[in-house]
């Protein structure tokens, strides 16, 4: 793994995406102190221009950004997403076993396949505006 992020770090994920945006919202939730911001890149305002990053490469895979400009993709966005969480959750025990070869090559694997059929798996459309959903949202 990469050297630990320097907070805060950007995620950047797709908020149409059904599982995405799901998982994000897990993580809005939980205790971060402020270390994690979250940019939907499906907002039809989202402009990928500033990072240096395509749309497409956006898309493919998940992306997390930190303070000093630090690219982490795919597991690697995740575990630098689970350094921001208090290492006594599941979220620490998971940043530290995905650090080890065997796990590491597995979860490698796993999120590659993920990202390979992620276009295919339903979109969010309740309550979303141009085919995007704000995590976070208040439900009724």
């Amino acid at each position: 793994m990469p050297a630990p992020p320097e907070f805060p770090l950007r995620v950047f994920y797709d908020g149409s995406c059904s599982v995405c945006a799901t998982q994000m919202e897990a993580y809005v939730g939980k205790e971060h102190g402020g270390r994690l911001e979250f940019v939907d890149i499906g907002a039809p305002t989202f402009d990928p221009t500033p990072y240096g990053i395509s749309l497409d490469d956006f898309m493919y895979q998940m992306h997390a950004i930190d303070r000093n400009g630090r690219v982490y993709r795919g597991v690697e966005a995740f575990w630098a997403i689970w350094q921001a969480l208090p290492a006594s959750t599941l979220y620490g025990f998971l940043g530290t076993l995905v650090t080890l070869p065997g796990v590491n090559l597995i979860a490698r694997l796993s999120y590659r396949s993920f990202a390979r059929i992620r276009k295919y798996l339903p979109r969010r459309r309740e309550g979303c505006e141009g085919g995007s959903c704000r995590i976070g949202r208040r439900k009724p």
